[in-house]
């Protein structure tokens, strides 16, 4: 689970649904934290650039790697890449449904396979409302085989003051799910 650097390894990918904004403050938090390998899909590059106005290139710096979507024989396709666990921020429905199919296409959806059977942390972020049937039925599926659904939903028992403070309650719960050490967003009760 460690490189040489010290840092358990997270495999991070991103997709095409709203809410890139979740996915970068996850990884500015991850920064010293995990050796991040990240996975852009085709969709994620046009809604970084929607949202926030910035290329997958722009995110190298919080990467430790970072691989094509089409390659699906880059380490993170195998289960014998030892990682802490993995994280799609945000997760479309489209990642979700396949995910949970067991459908393997991609680079990304070929890595969130990999965690489920070798039974590590896979956190699914999703951030579509209002949710289909079939969105649901997904939802579920993959939970049964292990995933964490995790929709970009914050609380607000914090007082969330700004929006970097909604994004921080999200983050937080992610890095909980990865028993990852981080203080991002207070907690119930403090």
């Amino acid at each position: 689970m460690r490189l040489m650097s010290g840092l358990p390894r997270v495999v991070v990918g991103l997709t095409g649904a709203s809410g890139m904004p979740y996915a970068l403050d996850l990884l500015e938090a991850l920064r010293g934290l995990a050796e991040v390998h990240l996975v852009v899909s085709q969709g994620a590059k046009r809604v970084l650039w929607e949202e926030m106005g910035l290329s997958p290139k722009d995110l190298y710096p919080l990467a430790s790697r970072v691989y094509k979507d089409s390659d699906l024989g880059a380490p993170i396709a195998s289960g014998s890449f030892p990682t802490r666990g993995m994280v799609v921020v945000p997760c479309s429905a489209t990642t979700l449904g396949k995910v949970a199919l067991g459908l393997a296409d991609t680079l990304l959806t070929r890595a969130a396979y990999v965690h489920l059977k070798e039974r590590r942390p896979l956190v699914l972020v999703p951030r579509e409302t209002p949710l289909p049937l079939p969105t649901l039925r997904a939802m579920v599926q993959v939970a049964e085989a292990g995933a964490v659904v995790l929709p970009a939903s914050p609380g607000f028992y914090h007082r969330p003051k700004e929006i970097g403070d909604l994004l921080g309650f999200i983050t937080q719960r992610i890095l909980d799910h990865l028993g990852l050490s981080a203080q991002r967003s207070p907690r119930w009760g403090e």
